[in-house]
């Protein structure tokens, strides 16, 4: 068989003879998409110089570097948030990137901005997960003044459109959550709620609106007041032990926030697993379980390869376009026991 020409790439890839010559040469006015589709068709007929496609490619590549500060290590919902992150850094083909992640133990708002300021001297952006505080807001505002752009990711911080959010329409998912419990309850009843801090305005817009379906739909529940569980899955534990003993005619337990584990062991030693409709977040090894064994009802998750890709995605793009909005919401996935 004959090797594989010029024209022949050409042909294989959709674009002219010239082009072709022009990535061979490592001319910089071919854009990277066009690249890209060189590299590949090259890679798809055996063209003998794909070696020097290849280097020409990856030497057009903008290198960045991108930090990430993410929630509590021990919690799988972050760890599983990482492991995305880093598969869509690695699998870009936008951009070289070296992804630099740390998660955030002591969450408070001093620790916050100092560990963002910190990973803002050596980053081309930074991307987290972080509860509204004027303390990490004024963190974060000397980070972009210095030209490095800002993502929120999973919470949003800002909503004056100054800072890229990369998430839900929590609102929605909080209706979405309200919808379930009017619908699945066997009668109208008190609803107990869970936060882990009003801080995280996700959390907040959960609740906002959770609320306001109730208000239109259903008036007749009783909605308790919530209780801040801190992320924790001892105090979640120990706040969900306290509304089983003080409202035995509780009907649903809507778990909007961190310590979800701790909540589910309660319901699970409390001897009603089952009875009550449990509305929570995010499918992991701990949640799956639970909708197994028929101690959650529901799980709202976020999808987090398209998360994770658009994250990537916006922050490559907010580097080479410096003060665009780079906003992303993606549509949340619903799981009962009968689709996981």
């Amino acid at each position: 068989m004959r090797r594989p020409t010029i024209p022949d790439l050409a042909e294989a890839a959709g674009v002219s003879v010239a082009t072709v010559n022009r990535v061979l040469s490592g001319a910089a006015n071919v854009r990277l998409a066009t690249r890209e589709r060189v590299k590949q068709a090259a890679e798809d007929i055996g063209f003998y110089g794909v070696g020097s496609i290849q280097a020409r490619v990856a030497a057009a590549r903008p290198r960045l570097r991108f930090g990430v500060l993410l929630l509590q290590p021990h919690r799988p919902f972050y760890q599983n948030v990482a492991r995305a992150l880093e598969e869509a850094a690695s699998s870009t083909t936008e951009a070289d990137v070296d992804l630099r992640i740390e998660f955030l133990e002591d969450l408070s708002p001093q620790n916050i901005a100092a560990r963002a300021l910190d990973l803002a001297t050596s980053c081309n952006a930074i991307c987290l997960t972080a509860a509204v505080h004027p303390i990490v807001t004024e963190a974060l505002e000397q980070i972009q003044t210095r030209g490095i752009p800002v993502f929120a990711l999973i919470s949003q911080i800002s909503v004056t459109g100054q800072m890229s959010y990369i998430g839900l329409d929590n609102w929605k998912v909080g209706r979405t959550s309200a919808w379930a419990f009017a619908n699945i309850c066997k009668a109208p009843g008190k609803i107990g709620i869970l936060m882990g801090n009003p801080r995280y305005r996700n959390q907040e817009m959960n609740e906002t609106g959770f609320r306001s379906f109730f208000r239109e739909f259903a008036p007749e529940f009783v909605l308790l007041e919530p209780a801040s569980t801190f992320e924790s899955a001892a105090v979640a534990q120990d706040l969900t032990e306290k509304l089983l003993a003080d409202h035995p005619d509780l009907v649903g337990l809507y778990i909007s926030g961190g310590g979800i584990s701790g909540a589910l062991a309660a319901l699970r030693s409390g001897a009603r697993p089952g009875s009550l409709v449990v509305v929570g977040y995010d499918l992991t090894d701990v949640t799956r379980a639970a909708l197994l064994d028929g101690t959650m009802t529901l799980v709202i998750s976020h999808p987090l390869g398209r998360l994770a890709r658009d994250a990537i995605d916006g922050m490559i793009r907010a580097c080479a376009h410096p003060g665009t909005n780079q906003t992303s919401i993606a549509p949340f996935e619903l799981y009962t026991r009968e689709n996981i």
